[in-house]
């Protein structure tokens, strides 16, 4: 009989790994606290890598027409100046992929339609769960309960998985507010992703498909400040100085898509195997969206696993062993690198800013890249 996997959570983690697993020819189900799966959000990156990790999976090919290829990513000062272009050509070539810019809803859409609908419950939410050295039992908390052989943890950055292994490991605040959105401007045609560093927060654009663009705005603030009860006026406000791009990028936002979220990540955990318990994505190893590779790591972690389970005479406990082993190094430094770039991109004190933007232009470029060195030149699939 085949083994059946418990999969907690429909995002991208759990959707990925579900086809990863009918591949496999395992049994599986998904388990939604929501009453529907959908993606929530707005935009995110889909760097080399994770292009990389879709390719290994068979999916690249459905996927590249979703999103919009970028070839350049600059960081700008909020008077339109360049403080610096990351390397992402490096990024392309190590990868032999392109980065690319996707609506969230698109690739969810995508995903869910790559695997047997009947094998999603939705308004599932999870209340605890057992294991014993034969199977692991699901609770949920309207009183009903399911019986696997594995259990995986794919259920976001509140995982209720990570925090009954793990009651200490709960979200950390990053210091700072992120107001989201996507706009339709057919006169917005470009194929780079600028982000605009300044006294006033940090704003992002990046291109998507069908003549949208992906925007985000980040402001420094107490956790629960009156700033997250701000209105589009209030953002229109906070960047009144900045380019005439984010100005008119602002004006033609409709104020009900804006989707504000304080910016959150989890510690480095130690450990993301716990006998039949496996945890994966942001369950695992949540992190700041400073380097655009919240999603990423979501993908090559399904893909590690694939690489395990797909080897001959499979003892899958031993697998989950191996994922861990090969994902705790890079996804602890995605986290601890993340948080740092954005307490550097989030700096608003203008002595403290002019310093780091003069210290950015001047800087050799290698230097520059140092931070990036174990995310463009590292295998993610090496054992």
């Amino acid at each position: 009989m085949s083994k059946k996997f418990l999969i907690a959570g429909a995002g991208i983690a759990g959707l990925t790994l579900a086809k990863a697993l009918q591949d496999l020819n395992y049994d599986y189900e998904i388990f939604e606290a929501s009453s529907e799966v959908r993606g929530i959000g707005a935009g995110f990156g889909l760097a080399s890598n994770a292009m990389k990790a879709f390719e290994i999976l068979g999916l690249a090919e459905e996927v590249v027409p979703l999103g919009h290829m970028l070839e350049d990513f600059e960081i700008q000062d909020w008077k339109e100046k360049t403080i610096l272009k990351a390397d992402t050509e490096r990024l392309r070539k190590n990868y032999n992929n392109g980065n690319f810019a996707i609506h969230r809803a698109d690739l969810h859409h995508f995903l869910v339609s790559k695997i047997d609908s009947n094998k999603i419950k939705t308004s599932k939410k999870i209340k605890l769960f057992e294991q014993s050295f034969e199977k692991v039992v699901l609770h949920f908390e309207d009183g009903t309960s399911t019986e696997g052989d594995y259990l995986i943890g794919a259920d976001g950055i509140n995982s209720t998985i990570r925090q009954q292994l793990l009651k200490h490991s709960t979200p950390r605040y990053a210091g700072y507010n992120c107001w989201r959105a996507i706009v339709e401007d057919k006169s917005y045609n470009s194929k780079k992703s600028i982000e605009t560093w300044g006294p006033n927060g940090r704003f992002g654009l990046t291109p998507l498909i069908n003549n949208q663009i992906y925007w985000y705005a980040c402001v420094n603030t107490k956790l629960n400040s009156e700033v997250y009860n701000y209105t589009l006026s209030d953002i229109k406000n906070q960047f009144k100085d900045y380019s005439g791009q984010i100005r008119n990028t602002l004006q033609k936002t409709n104020p009900e898509s804006i989707i504000a979220t304080p910016i959150m990540d989890i510690k480095p955990i130690n450990n993301y195997a716990f006998n039949r318990v496996l945890l994966i994505g942001d369950a695992a190893h949540a992190t700041t969206p400073n380097m655009g590779q919240g999603a990423c790591m979501a993908v090559e972690d399904v893909c590690v696993l694939y690489d395990e389970l797909i080897k001959k005479d499979t003892d899958v406990l031993l697998a989950f062993e191996h994922y861990n082993l090969r994902r705790l190094k890079r996804t602890h430094y995605i986290i601890d690198t993340s948080r740092l770039a954005g307490k550097v991109a989030q700096v608003d004190n203008k002595f403290l800013m002019n310093f780091r933007n003069f210290a950015f232009r001047n800087l050799p470029q290698s230097l520059m890249q140092s931070p990036l060195e174990d995310l463009l030149e590292e295998d993610f699939m090496k054992i």
